[in-house]
């Protein structure tokens, strides 16, 4: 089989299924395993225990598919239309949430996509009488796969220094790849152009990027409202702002992602996510969450981190709308009617109907938003 041919088929058909881009490499990742090893020794994964698991797993791709020889990789623009981060970052009364997830959960998307073109290569196997040659597997954030240096490999995106994945179009995309035990031409690596600059690292709310290429993920926002299953660390609450659900910060600072285009329709912005008011989405039932998210990988955290999430954000528009510090007793007693402060009273309100939560967990975020506002602490109970 002219195999050269195939992989430029591959291109087209990934082309033709929405892929922005297709690139094939090899599937040694020994060169990357080390900085992995050393991030996973210095407990920089926190609490994401599974990454320490399956380690070895994501060093030796032929332990997930026997025989592998190629990998195919592609990338998936998702940036939604007239989604305006630095808006909402600006407007405390607003929600963040990360613009990977305003629309739909992008792990079936790719993966389905992946399996038609699995399938566009299988069929030309059988047409060569290669069938017993072709075993594959599909991936999307779904396995431990190096999905960012196979695409450095393949020539699709390099390793921005926050890590991510970035092109000269930017970083707002997915990724995803496909295991094969085909012999197929690699593709030629690409070089990193990130230069001098350190715009990513510098605007890092919480100092997560502590060095170029280095993330403690303990610190960054995204593992502390998604992967986080506690209480989130009283120092980083002031620090999260108004962000609910992962942050963009260090993308929408990023000079590639000036030249950023509007992604797939299929990520498109749902239930206002982009634009939403954290008391109402303080006010959504366990219910309703999971009505209005099915099919958002917002769903997976829960109605319970939700709420604790959303309970810091408010904390912090609390802050703001009082002038009072995260610590500071207050100069003259809170105001709590009248209409006096018809801002803060909202805001209090709104944590106040989730005092009584049957979630420790919840009812702890809300004291602490609460004292924001200079009002006093209330004693958390435990509940039998």
């Amino acid at each position: 089989m002219d195999f050269a041919a195939l992989a430029r088929d591959i291109k087209i058909w990934g082309r033709e299924l929405g892929f922005a881009e297709i690139g094939i490499s090899g599937a040694d990742v020994s060169a990357a395993t080390p900085r992995l090893l050393r991030w996973l020794e210095l407990g920089r994964h926190g609490e994401m225990d599974y990454m320490a698991k399956h380690a070895a797993l994501r060093a030796a791709p032929r332990a997930l598919v026997p025989d592998t020889l190629s990998v195919v990789s592609v990338r998936l623009p998702y940036w939604p239309e007239a989604a305006d981060g630095e808006r909402v970052l600006a407007s405390p009364e607003l929600g963040y949430v990360s613009r990977y997830a305003l629309g739909r959960d992008y792990h079936k998307t790719i993966r389905n996509r992946l399996q038609k073109l699995a399938d566009r290569i299988r069929a030309a196997v059988d047409a060569a009488a290669l069938t017993d040659a072709f075993a594959y597997r599909v991936f999307s954030d779904s396995a431990p796969v190096m999905e960012v240096e196979f695409a450095r490999q393949s020539g699709i995106a390099w390793r921005g220094k926050h890590t991510l994945s970035l092109t000269r179009s930017g970083s707002w995309h997915f990724l995803g790849d496909i295991y094969t035990t085909l012999p197929l031409p690699p593709d030629e690596a690409i070089s990193e152009h990130c230069g001098e600059c350190t715009r990513c690292i510098d605007v890092c709310p919480t100092a997560a990027i502590v060095a170029p290429y280095e993330v403690d993920a303990r610190r960054c926002i995204s593992y502390l409202t998604i992967e986080l299953h506690g209480a989130i660390p009283e120092a980083f609450r002031p620090l999260i702002g108004n962000r609910i659900y992962g942050c963009d910060d260090c993308q929408l600072h990023c000079p590639w992602n000036r030249f950023a285009q509007v992604g797939d329709p299929d990520f498109a912005v749902r239930n206002g996510l982009d634009r939403a008011a954290l008391s109402e989405l303080f006010a959504w039932s366990a219910d309703e969450f999971d009505a209005r998210l099915a099919g958002s990988p917002i769903r997976r955290i829960g109605h319970e981190r939700w709420l604790r999430n959303i309970a810091v954000a408010l904390g912090n528009q609390l802050r703001i709308a009082t002038g009072h510090g995260p610590n500071s007793a207050p100069s003259s007693p809170p105001v709590s009617g009248g209409g006096a402060d018809p801002a803060a009273d909202s805001i209090r309100a709104a944590l106040r109907s989730r005092r009584d939560h049957p979630s420790a967990l919840v009812r702890e975020h809300v004291e602490w938003a609460l004292a924001q506002g200079a009002d006093r602490p209330r004693r958390i109970e435990p509940r039998a």
